[in-house]
């Protein structure tokens, strides 16, 4: 029985070296194509979307939380950014060192052994796909607004769909409910019994998405380029058009809900910053990591940071609070002052914007699955590389395949409050990381150093851990639905991982 417990205990903590994972990575054929050009551009399209042109107001007004940040914020913004900031630097340490796919998975890995890197990579799906079903939902309503404003030319089937083909069960129910409809009575059932509601246009975008990611990483970032430049565009249209409309009054009273508000839009504000992730998932692809990697990290940082508080500043300033358009702020906001050509123009904007996330997104869950199919979690299948594109196109069908049913069943606001519970334990899991192997392993090299270990990622951890517990405080569904998905993963690690990491360990 002693014997059971002591091998158990030492399975679970088995660590594989940063060595083991390069040499693992250069066994395989992904294309090493990214410059640090093209991370920042990765990491711009998977922070600027459905955060600025949707979240940013529902931060304002408390629609989620009941606690509203107002003008203040960009307090929240501050307070989310340097969560992310000590977190990045330890992203860009690890990255450095280890250049290979699997993010925060393998750094758990290298440091926490088998058990805790399952944990992380079953939260990092949760972040990469449950987040992106947030991202779909959110496109859905930005396509469904763009077609009304060419009702004259389209047919009315298309311009104006039945509301269970556009949306989710729970937001289907909603909307029928606003419009003085009886939602059982409007909603097909299956059998008769079994309500009938489907996103066809986030189904359809995430399967053209999902075509395009397996032709090719480099393809894929070319894309993301174009949209992110289309989006950058209409954000700085808002901001130089929009300044000349600020009235200082609006951002009277600058903080209504004091601190409570401030940390509540920081908790939902987080969510924009979920993306950073997403640079350091493409390490394998990456031309000269050590150097490259952590530049794509803090620019995108950075120059992200920059145009969200640009752009809250104009929006709380044109705008008062009680009358923010938490759907479509920033789009509203022109439209406010009569200037609707340029509110349609941020619309179509935002379309590009959270394309681009999406794409992001969904190629971080594939690289997610294929470190971890890597490490023998999953089946053997999942390591397979495509011979003309050199991408993982099983992987990457499985992870598109996954969000489109999400995309089904899943409620939006619920998806992105576990989306940032998920980012928050993975950023805390990095700062650790830090921490540990700068104890463990004090004499590797590292081309990119934290500075001011161990306070930077002390501070990380605290940062976000606090923000962290405020949201399990505030929240419903979700604060209960987070631990349950952390249980589930331990059920299936024990039921199926275990044992074929111990099977697969004999077979060599």
């Amino acid at each position: 029985m002693k014997n059971n417990i002591n091998n158990l205990c030492k399975n679970l903590l088995k660590q594989k070296t940063p060595d083991e994972f390069i040499e693992t990575a250069n066994k395989v054929n992904l294309k090493r194509t990214l410059n640090a050009f093209d991370l920042i551009m990765l990491g711009i399209g998977a922070v600027i979307g459905s955060g600025i042109f949707t979240i940013v107001g529902v931060a304002m007004v408390g629609e989620q939380t009941g606690y509203g940040a107002g003008p203040a914020v960009i307090i929240s913004m501050l307070i989310a950014m340097f969560a992310s900031l000590f977190s990045i630097l330890c992203y860009s340490e690890f990255t450095s060192m280890v250049p290979v796919a699997g993010t925060t998975y393998t750094y758990a890995y290298v440091t926490m052994g088998e058990f805790m890197a399952w944990l992380v990579g079953w939260v990092l799906m949760l972040e990469y796909v449950i987040g992106n079903v947030t991202m779909a939902s959110s496109w859905t309503g930005y396509f469904m607004e763009l077609l009304k404003g060419f009702s004259h030319i389209l047919p009315s089937w298309l311009v104006n769909p039945p509301v269970w083909l556009v949306n989710d069960y729970r937001t289907a129910v909603s909307v029928y409910t606003n419009m003085g409809l009886d939602p059982t009575a409007e909603i097909p059932k299956i059998l008769g019994i079994i309500p009938f509601c489907i996103n066809i246009p986030a189904i359809l975008l995430l399967l053209l998405i999902t075509i395009l990611l397996v032709q090719g990483i480099k393809e894929s970032t070319k894309a993301a380029t174009i949209l992110v430049f289309i989006k950058l565009f209409v954000i700085f249209l808002f901001v130089f058009t929009g300044m000349f409309y600020v009235s200082p009054e609006n951002w009277v009273p600058f903080a209504p809900n004091g601190m409570k508000g401030i940390l509540s839009g920081a908790f939902l504000i987080f969510f924009a910053y979920v993306g950073v992730d997403a640079v350091s998932s493409a390490a394998e692809e990456t031309k000269d990591p050590q150097k490259n990697l952590p530049i794509g990290l803090l620019g995108t940082l950075i120059a992200c940071t920059i145009v969200y508080i640009a752009t809250a500043l104009v929006l709380s300033g044109m705008v008062s609070t009680d009358k923010i358009n938490t759907l479509a702020p920033i789009a509203a906001a022109m439209n406010s002052i009569g200037l609707n050509k340029i509110g349609g123009l941020i619309a179509a904007g935002a379309l590009a914007g959270i394309t681009s996330v999406i794409l992001v997104f969904q190629l971080g869950a594939a690289r997610i699955l294929y470190a971890m199919a890597r490490d023998n979690f999953f089946p053997k299948s999942f390591q397979k590389i495509h011979p003309k594109h050199g991408t993982p196109h099983v992987v990457t069908w499985a992870a598109g395949v996954l969000v489109i049913l999400g995309a089904i069943f899943m409620d939006l606001n619920i998806s992105a409050e576990l989306c940032n519970f998920g980012t928050f334990a993975n950023f805390m899991v990095i700062c650790i990381a830090v921490l540990i192997l700068r104890k463990t392993d004090p004499d590797r090299k590292r081309p990119f150093k934290v500075p001011f270990v161990p306070l930077f990622p002390i501070l990380g951890i605290i940062l976000c851990g606090g923000i962290m517990i405020h949201g399990f405080i505030t929240l419903g569904i979700s604060a209960i639905l987070f631990p349950l998905w952390i249980v589930l993963g331990i059920i299936i690690y024990f039921a199926y991982c275990y044992k074929k990491q111990r099977k697969t360990e004999n077979e060599k």
